[in-house]
């Protein structure tokens, strides 16, 4: 698979979600995020303003569905999604429903495994599931809490060969990487790199980080794309 840069939108203002969008399919990024504070402040609204102003880009609603699958999943797929994300933490008939609705309206379904006790088996159960693609990742409140408490922050890097050992769906790791282990993902065999908060996006304020970011973009663009293909497992 080809490797695949995502830049997660985790603003709170559509113009200035639009405008980061924008340098950012410049600079050669593939797909689009409407990030979950995007999700909260915009809704619906700012999905479709996404797709209005991009309508041949993957566009990916992270709306972390806990509940309610089906429907959530519908609403952002007829508002222009292509992809949206459902937790492993979610009831089974949670995932059934939002994996139904992607194969009813066309979507792709993501499954994060945010908060699992043991992250490889929630990566296997997502997979199980039907879910296309896995998401790895530690969460902001997890890495912020452990690492004020004075331990080391966990990264998905730790777990990341085991995860993507566990699945033949493709792997996106995510929570707390350097730009520089963000790139590298590819050489753990999770083909799908993510730039957002803090990487592109203030983690406190959820504003634009970088002054230089459409420069930045790029040189991570060149890095990734450069890998050539990742392999991955044909699905079980």
């Amino acid at each position: 698979m080809r490797p695949i840069v995502q830049i997660s939108l985790d603003l709170t203002d559509i113009k200035e979600a639009l405008a980061t969008a924008e340098l950012a399919r410049r600079a050669g990024v593939d797909w689009l995020e409407a990030g979950t504070p995007l999700i909260l402040a915009e809704g619906l609204h700012g999905v479709r303003a996404l797709r209005e102003r991009f309508p041949d880009v993957p566009i990916v609603a992270d709306l972390k569905t806990m509940d309610g699958g089906y429907l959530e999943a519908e609403m952002m797929a007829k508002a222009g999604a292509t992809h949206v994300v459902v937790m492993a933490r979610a009831h089974e008939e949670t995932l059934k429903c939002v994996v139904q609705a992607g194969r009813d309206h066309g979507v792709k379904v993501m499954g994060d495994n945010l908060g699992c006790p043991d992250m490889v088996a929630g990566a296997k159960l997502l997979e199980d599931a039907g879910c296309d693609f896995v998401i790895h990742h530690i969460g902001y409140d997890e890495r912020r809490g452990i690492a004020a408490a004075g331990h080391r922050m966990p990264s998905p890097l730790d777990q990341l060969r085991e995860v993507v050992a566990a699945v033949s769906v493709p792997v996106q790791a995510v929570g707390g990487l350097t730009l520089e282990q963000a790139v590298r993902t590819p050489e753990y065999g999770a083909p799908l790199v993510v730039i957002g908060a803090p990487l592109a996006v203030d983690a406190d304020a959820f504003r634009t980080a970088d002054s230089n970011l459409e420069g930045t973009l790029r040189l991570i663009c060149d890095r990734v794309h450069g890998y050539g293909e990742v392999a991955v497992k044909a699905r079980r």
